[in-house]
């Protein structure tokens, strides 16, 4: 009866044993089955965003050819001064070439070398005209090769330097094009130092090493203004080399200041921009990176004692989880990317700004902006991570629901109702439909790791 019963119990055992391996084998399979099911087609994703593309460029070229934007509810074009720019086919010409859309970037490139002049009296941004047109035409010639791409730039960049004619060496706001008469001496960090991208591939490109040591200058005197704790202020005033506005963050106002130091070292292999980055970024995460709900936000604090000032985070901020992710901070990167995807999913599309703490609107406006777009691109690249193409994804979707019109894209006036704001910036062609196409592009056409993007997403290559 003994050998019986553990004879029984032995066969019980196995049966068991079996039984619970079958199950488990069905369970990995089902999971399987699962992930298989919702892996994300992204040769289609690429498709719909190349079709949202066309959608929203045959809008601007029914309506506002030749000008520098469309006001797609009007259906009107609009100029951002006195004379056309090309403001849209300029920063939107790359990401034609990255498409494969040949005939709409012949189209345009006809048009840049037949209306582009820039000898024209007119104060122009200093700041929005070099990460915009400046930076378009460089990111052009590098894809394209023709020489008139380049012939432009530097044409521009030398009418544009001279908003660099500063006692510091930092740069005006505004420069007459054709005089280069100078205003706007109160500035800030991100109109201060964001050119060394552009520059530098200028002089790459040229072999004149001014247009670099310029925007060089204009970052060394910014950066000797830190405080005692290595915070950088928003307001300064570049006659007299004074901080008007002590407070600091991440934000607009002093974001691509942050991100073209670390770009910078590493497009081109800059050893003192390496030095300023590192205490840089440690005050940084030190004072202005916050948990907040087991989240990680970035608030705005006093640049002398780092003490709190806001709890303001936003649209703009979003780019930070992609700079952290380029400076091997993965950790950080995906943490904020999450808040990112928080703060986008929580009203259907991202608002300008909420205040972290409550998780409230502070401002509800949305103009189509990449940020949030660019750091997802990001992190997928930097981890291969499956629910970064997801996140994508339903922003993507997200973003053609509330904003396309029969004609384009509109901006949102306010997450809060979904009313619409008539304006479609140019940056919506050269950064959110770039990073948002990429993301899923699998041809190979643009390799992440050989290009440094630009703060409007026009790719440069390394070496």
């Amino acid at each position: 009866m003994k050998t019986t019963s553990t004879l029984s119990a032995l066969l019980l055992s196995l049966l068991i044993l079996f039984s619970f391996q079958a199950h488990s084998q069905a369970v990995e399979m089902a999971s399987a089955s699962i992930d298989i099911s919702q892996l994300i087609d992204k040769a289609e994703m690429a498709n719909r965003v190349k079709t949202e593309f066309l959608h929203a460029w045959n809008g601007y070229k029914k309506y506002a050819w030749g000008y520098d934007a469309l006001q797609p509810l009007s259906k009107k074009p609009h100029n951002w001064y006195k004379k056309s720019l090309l403001m849209t086919p300029v920063d939107a010409f790359d990401t034609m070439i990255l498409m494969d859309l040949t005939e709409e970037a012949k189209e345009t490139k006809e048009l840049i070398f037949k209306n582009l002049d820039f000898d024209v009296d007119m104060d122009v941004q200093n700041f929005e005209v070099s990460i915009r047109i400046l930076g378009g035409l460089l990111s052009a010639y590098e894809l394209d090769g023709d020489r008139r791409f380049l012939s432009l730039a530097e044409d521009l960049a030398k009418r544009l330097m001279k908003a660099f004619n500063s006692p510091s060496g930092m740069p005006f706001r505004y420069v007459n094009l054709k005089t280069g008469a100078t205003s706007g001496e109160i500035s800030n960090p991100a109109e201060i130092g964001t050119y060394l991208i552009e520059y530098g591939t200028l002089s790459k490109h040229t072999g004149n090493p001014e247009y670099y040591n310029t925007a060089m200058k204009a970052m060394a005197a910014l950066y000797e203004l830190r405080s005692p704790i290595n915070l950088t202020a928003e307001g300064i005033n570049v006659e007299t080399n004074k901080v008007t506005n002590p407070v600091s963050h991440i934000s607009g106002c002093i974001d691509s200041y942050l991100e073209y130091m670390l770009k910078g070292s590493i497009l081109f292999n800059d050893k003192q921009l390496t030095a300023m980055w590192k205490p840089t970024i440690e005050a940084v995460n030190k004072y202005l990176a916050d948990q907040s709900n087991d989240t990680l936000w970035y608030g705005q604090s006093d640049m002398y004692t780092g003490k709190r000032t806001s709890t303001k985070y936003g649209a703009l901020d979003a780019f930070f989880a992609g700079t952290l992710a380029m400076d091997n901070d993965l950790k950080r990167a995906e943490a904020l990317q999450n808040s990112n995807y928080l703060m986008w999913k929580q009203n259907g599309v991202e608002p300008e700004s909420i205040n972290y703490k409550t998780m409230k609107v502070e401002n509800g406006s949305y103009i189509l902006r990449p940020e949030n777009f660019e750091s997802v691109y990001y992190l997928y690249q930097y981890t291969n991570d499956q629910r970064y193409l997801e996140m994508g994804k339903k922003m993507f979707e997200n973003l053609v629901k509330s904003c396309r019109t029969h004609e384009a894209y509109t901006a949102i006036q306010d997450v809060r109702t979904m009313e619409k704001k008539d304006y479609m910036e140019s940056f919506f062609f050269a950064e959110t439909l770039k990073y948002a196409f990429l993301l899923f592009d699998d041809s190979g056409k643009l390799e992440f790791h050989k290009v440094i993007f630009n703060t409007e997403a026009h790719p440069y290559k390394r070496g």
